[in-house]
């Protein structure tokens, strides 16, 4: 029988992760650890922060606003245990292209009614069908957005003088570096080529290392003895305040909440597909579950609070929720003291801010730019199927000479255009059985299977499910759901694949962060009844072994599963056991790689 998910009541679904966390009981180990994950954060956070405030367009204390309001905010009030909430690179371009229209005060005002959209979408609980993005949709605003931010730190990177103002769109802008490549300043060069080589080279040698700010350091201490003639922070924006501004309303009208309304729009979806992108990079790292409606009302509400203090777009950021999760943190405490950290720099650290050359931050961006770029994702999109590849390649273009908006749009059209006419493709008209069926015993069932067949009976320590239909990316979520909520104590699955005519890719994405979770835990999964096309599908996307088992069909995993958990037992020393299982375990091994 189908299990069937609860609606939760809407206090359920609104406790902040904070809560629950508190409830489970919080002791003195557990603040340690969110203590030193959050100080990891926060190193981390320093750098990116002011880097992406200069690149936006607006003066790099708004960066660091933007990381204490809105990241406190976000761990106190947030659906995601590990959400690291601040400035993000995705928003560069629509940030930068706000300011150049509206202005600062034009950026605070979209960025608090992009609050107000974000925090009505919550309540609303209208955040599932954000969940409906197509995987390659994310892959390719991403990898655009990657492109972008790093045409626009080629200016810094090389420390070239432009004749005019440098021009937002990507054609242009490359037009325009190549007249100032002339003005090229080779300490800058200096600068910023060996900033970009320590971080990489720390990150391979010391991957625990804050290589970002270790590499900042360095530049800003041997530009500052050497004298080298770079611009800096201290140069160009006079430093950094050691204060928080006393907080304000932006000026409101009717006509200027007209005019920033699109790009209210823009930053409300955008900042919504990011912070739910990032909380799943959390789930699927820890094994945890957010709560997507939550999540978006945290969001909301700091995308509120921000702007009132000079800060601009919130958003779930994935490096540093990564991070955050990689540091060992407990729950939402360890987001919370990254704001606090922040906060002491700004009170001690500050002055020693403006000798930190624009070269070395533009450097920080190009790093990030190429770590967002979602290579390995992108080839075996690519790869996976022409559909997936039109998607990704559609998206990518339009993001990269038209714009993020005009990008996910036509991407997802494009996406449900593709799906629908792939279903089309899978009707089949074939002898219908008769719409009464005869009369039959109990000994035998529909499918000519035993009613009672002890093999396929339920076992305590074996789950065993089917998956019917076309698994696309709108069923995604929901099979997600349901995968979780079977529970962590079964020593092995199975799921029965027999039913499924198609998979695209965040299909197949849902299914290996399954088989991550269970292989974490030690327990096999097996899947059943695949067709060849939905088993490449999944060997794509790294659904394989060890990590997940194929079968045939249904009786031959359950025997198989069967076999792996008394041959477990055996290993473990909690029951005694034949050789049998262990020649069965064996020779399933041998089977697998055959089959694979």
């Amino acid at each position: 029988m189908a299990a069937r998910s609860v609606e939760p009541t809407f206090v359920e679904a609104f406790t902040p992760k904070l809560v629950t966390v508190l409830r489970e009981g919080y002791r003195v180990r557990d603040f340690r650890a969110d203590v030193l994950a959050g100080l990891t954060v926060a190193i981390v956070a320093i750098p990116l922060s002011m880097a992406i405030a200069i690149a936006s367009g607006v003066t790099p204390d708004r960066g660091l606003y933007t990381a204490i309001i809105g990241g406190f905010i976000v761990s106190l009030l947030g659906g995601s245990r590990f959400q690291i909430g601040g400035p993000a690179g995705a928003f560069i371009v629509l940030v930068a292209t706000t300011v150049g229209l509206h202005g600062v005060e034009g950026l605070l005002l979209a960025t608090l009614i992009a609050g107000v959209i974000q925090l009505t979408v919550g309540l609303l609980r209208l955040g599932t069908f954000i969940k409906y993005i197509p995987f390659p949709v994310t892959i390719g605003f991403t990898a655009g957005i990657s492109v972008i931010i790093f045409a626009s730190q080629l200016t810094e990177l090389l420390g070239l003088t432009l004749a005019g103002k440098e021009p937002g769109e990507l054609i242009p802008k490359l037009m325009a570096i190549g007249e100032a490549l002339p003005t090229i300043n080779a300490a800058a060069v200096a600068v910023s080529i060996p900033t970009i080589g320590l971080i990489v080279a720390i990150r391979y040698f010391r991957p625990h290392w804050p290589a970002m700010l270790m590499s900042v350091g360095v530049a800003a201490v041997a530009a500052w003895l050497i004298g080298l003639p770079v611009e800096t922070i201290g140069t160009r924006f006079g430093g950094i305040p050691q204060t928080l501004p006393a907080p304000i309303l932006p000026v409101i009208s009717l006509e200027k909440i007209q005019e920033v309304l699109p790009a209210a729009l823009s930053f409300a979806l955008l900042g919504s597909i990011e912070s739910l992108l990032s909380a799943v990079v959390a789930d699927s790292m820890s094994g945890q579950r957010h709560r997507s409606n939550c999540e978006l009302v945290a969001q909301g509400i700091a995308n509120i609070a921000s702007p009132l203090f000079g800060g601009f777009c919130v958003t779930g950021t994935i490096a540093r929720t990564a991070t955050n999760v990689r540091s060992g943190a407990h729950g939402p405490v360890a987001g919370m003291l990254h704001a606090v950290f922040l906060l002491l720099f700004m009170l001690v650290a500050a002055p020693l801010a403006s000798y930190i050359p624009l070269a070395a931050l533009g450097a920080v961006l190009a790093v990030v730019a190429w770590n967002m770029a979602e290579r390995h994702a992108f080839a075996m999109l690519i790869r996976a199927s022409r559909s997936d590849a039109v998607v990704l390649l559609t998206t990518f273009l339009v993001v990269i000479f038209r714009g993020l908006m005009e990008g996910i749009l036509v991407g997802f059209g494009i996406g449900a255009l593709l799906f629908l006419h792939r279903m089309a493709q899978m009707v089949e008209v074939k002898n219908a059985r008769p719409l009464i069926d005869e009369d039959e015993g109990d000994g035998v069932n529909g499918n000519g299977r035993e009613a009672q067949d002890v093999d396929l009976a339920t076992h305590p320590d074996v789950a065993v499910h089917r998956i019917s239909g076309a698994f696309f990316f709108g069923a995604a979520a929901n099979v997600g759901t349901a995968l979780d909520g079977i529970g962590d104590h079964q020593k092995a699955y199975v799921i029965d694949f027999s039913a499924v005519p198609v998979i695209d890719s965040s299909g197949a994405a849902t299914i290996e962060g399954f088989v991550h979770k269970t292989h974490r835990r030690g327990a096999p999964v097996y899947i059943a009844g695949a067709s060849p096309a939905i088993r490449r599908t999944l060997l794509v996307h790294g659904v394989k072994p060890p990590y997940v088992r194929f079968r045939s069909d249904l009786a031959e995993a359950v025997k198989a599963a069967h076999n792996r958990v008394a041959h477990n037992r055996a290993a473990h020393g909690k029951m005694e056991q034949s050789g049998i299982a262990r020649r069965d375990a064996a020779a399933e091994e041998e089977e697998e790689e055959a089959l694979t």
